[in-house]
């Protein structure tokens, strides 16, 4: 039976391997998970005169070098200071060099969102008049090519490893404590603490490129390695290898001491273990959930612990099935895995259910927003993926609860068998160690025997070698009878089946998680929509702007400047609202108070109020503007430059 099973678990194997390089191939390279929700000038724009300085705006808080934020002239060179600084939370700004003449200019720009995740993309606006450029508008591929490919497998193998070594552990000390000294069950533990160790590594070192300028030289550069420790990624990384250091400690009591403890001394050893361990396996997942998405956004103070149980409950089913797998096909005969070990995996893994259930959806809440993200995010699409495996993972394990509920193990009928193998095992040794103390004395003796009493002794000898052989071979097939007699209940070849299927499934399951943490959240996504922009470059430039010019003079100190209001698209209905201050040489300035009313004089509507918000340095907006009917509208703005300095202008501007 197990040479026609073999076949079967390597086919299988194959499958879910093209399966998982098919997702992650289909994953491509991570998409940003901060979105530019807003520019100034805007994406397109065509302005009258050269602004002081270009300012982002993303939908969370990014992190930046010299070279992150970059505008560039016709002919691609920079026009910027090249030190972009933070102005109000998720908006930055570069500052522009002074006469810069007409034509389009692009602005390009690199930085690594909150959640660890590169952020690239580019646009254009033009001064005057829009003119030809040698530049190529298309978006970077932040975290793409070589280096992004690999970065994304040493992610997956990550969490694959977490889980196995967490779960493996747990499956030994919750179901299957004599399990801790099967050679192979030790092997699946181990696996697990090395592979994410050698993965943690690796990330550690393709993190500098990865965010940055993608090269594969790039990966050995010390300096880049310096900057990566000092960031929030970086952190994570080394406090993962130090827990790790932690968890090896409690791998060898695991597999040592823990193993070689009778029964009674072994209950009181596990419940140090299960707290120790308890507590490193927390302190890996916490890692994972203060770097990544669950630590930016909605509800960061309770969302970060929900991702640590939900992480741990991923890798207390999966890592257990693995073990359970393992066990269950490579296990030795005459220790194989009991019933009673696989029902308290089977409620283990119940609860694992249930806390997946429960954090899973808090999270689809706090990531998307709305059900129509479902449908129209790529986030929302992969998640419905994952529901989809989770819900047939879950059929599947009930066909396993009820493999595990008719197990019939002939446990007497086994014992009595391992019991009869293992005495007659005991007695050829026995046998031989008389016989081969025979053999010495007839060598001994022969050394003075006559020659034909010499010869007698040399057959005793090759009688005792003979009789050795025969007691290895009959230990040998009594095993074999014995695995045979195992793997020949229905039961256990059905439980062996379906917790291959389960394992399976569970495999393809953890590659799209993975794709899942490396894709932008559907709240996000749909925010930088809202918001009339996205994280891609391409989006068509705006049209029918109205910009209009107000010199001021409140007639104090500082009092003088230039007022710029855009009204964007400037037709009926909702506008965009952007008020520029700066000052007689350019420079942008905040003052106290700047307030706008609209008038239609010819059809007595008015004034409406529109309250500004303040976005950067001499910047407000006003987003869903609403003007209800066409006409010449006089836009009056209100300066006020001290506190009892103020000046109110006026201009008129066609809304079509």
């Amino acid at each position: 039976m197990t040479q026609t099973i073999a076949p079967r678990v390597r086919t299988l194997v194959l499958l879910l391997l093209a399966a998982a390089c098919a997702l992650l191939a289909a994953a491509g390279p991570a998409a940003a998970h901060a979105a530019l929700t807003g520019s100034d000038p805007r994406e397109g724009a065509v302005v009258d005169r050269a602004p002081a300085q270009v300012s982002l705006t993303f939908s969370e808080s990014v992190s930046m070098d010299d070279d992150s934020l970059r505008v560039l002239d016709p002919k691609g060179k920079r026009v910027d200071d090249g030190k972009p600084s933070g102005t109000g939370g998720t908006t930055y700004s570069v500052k522009l060099h002074a006469g810069l003449p007409d034509g389009t200019y692009t602005v390009t720009y690199q930085v690594v969102s909150a959640d660890s995740h590169p952020v690239a993309g580019a646009y254009t606006f033009s001064v005057g008049a829009p003119s030809e450029t040698t530049v190529t508008v298309s978006g970077q591929g932040a975290g793409g090519g070589f280096v992004g490919a690999l970065y994304g497998v040493g992610r997956y193998v990550s969490y694959a490893a977490f889980a196995v070594l967490v779960g493996g552990a747990a499956f030994v000390l919750a179901c299957w404590p004599r399990g801790s000294g099967v050679r192979v069950v030790q092997r699946v533990v181990v696996s697990g603490w090395l592979a994410l160790t050698a993965a943690t590594l690796l990330l550690l070192l393709l993190r500098g490129s990865y965010t940055g300028s993608g090269k594969v030289a790039d990966v050995f550069d010390l300096g880049l390695l310096g900057e990566v420790l000092q960031t929030k990624s970086g952190a994570a990384l080394i406090s993962r290898l130090l827990l790790l250091a932690a968890a090896a400690l409690f791998i060898a009591v695991l597999f040592g001491a823990y193993d070689k403890r009778e029964d009674e001394e072994r209950r009181d050893l596990t419940f140090g273990l299960a707290v120790g361990g308890s507590v490193v396996a927390a302190g890996l997942a916490a890692t994972w959930a203060m770097s990544e998405h669950a630590s930016v956004g909605l509800q960061a103070g309770l969302a970060m612990p929900v991702d640590v149980v939900h992480l741990l409950a991923v890798a207390t089913w999966f890592g257990g099935l693995t073990a359970l797998l393992v066990a269950l096909y490579r296990g030795p005969s005459d220790t194989p895995v009991p019933a009673l070990a696989v029902r308290r995996f089977s409620r283990i893994a119940f609860g694992s259910v249930l806390a997946l259930v429960v954090t899973g959806t808090y999270q689809s809440w706090r990531q998307l927003g709305s059900w129509t993200a479902f449908t129209d995010t790529r986030y929302g699409q992969l998640l419905l993926v994952k529901i989809g495996l989770v819900a047939v993972l879950v059929g599947v394990a009930f066909f396993s609860r009820r493999w595990t509920a008719q197990l019939a193990e002939a446990v007497p009928a086994a014992a009595g068998t391992a019991r009869e193998a293992a005495k007659a095992s005991r007695k050829a040794s026995g046998k031989t160690a008389v016989k081969t103390g025979s053999t010495a004395a007839s060598k001994t003796a022969s050394k003075t025997a006559p020659p034909g009493q010499a010869s007698g002794a040399a057959k005793g000898s090759g009688g005792s070698q003979r009789a050795a052989q025969l007691a290895r071979q009959r230990a040998a097939v009594d095993a074999a009878r014995q695995k045979r007699q195992r793997d020949a209940d229905p039961n256990r070849f059905g439980l062996r089946r379906s917790v291959l299927a389960e394992a399976g499934v569970a495999v393809v399951l953890l590659v799209v998680t993975t794709a899942l943490t490396q894709t932008e959240p559907g709240r996000t996504e749909e925010e930088a929509k809202a918001a009339g922009t996205s994280s891609a470059v391409g989006s068509a430039p705006s049209t029918g702007a109205v910009t209009l010019d107000m010199p001021f003079d409140t007639g104090s100190q500082n009092g003088k400047g230039v007022l710029r209001v855009e009204l964007d698209p400037a037709r009926v209905g909702a506008n965009d609202l952007h008020l520029y201050v700066e000052r007689p040489d350019g420079t942008a300035f905040d003052i106290p108070e700047v307030k706008v009313a609209l008038t239609l004089k010819a059809k007595d509507i008015g004034p409406l109020p529109v309250a500004p918000d303040h976005i950067t340095t001499g910047h407000w907006s006003a987003s869903g503007v609403q003007i209800p009917m066409a006409g010449d509208w006089e836009v009056a703005v209100t300066v006020r430059t001290s506190d009892i300095d103020q000046v109110t202008l006026s201009k008129n501007a066609q809304i079509g």
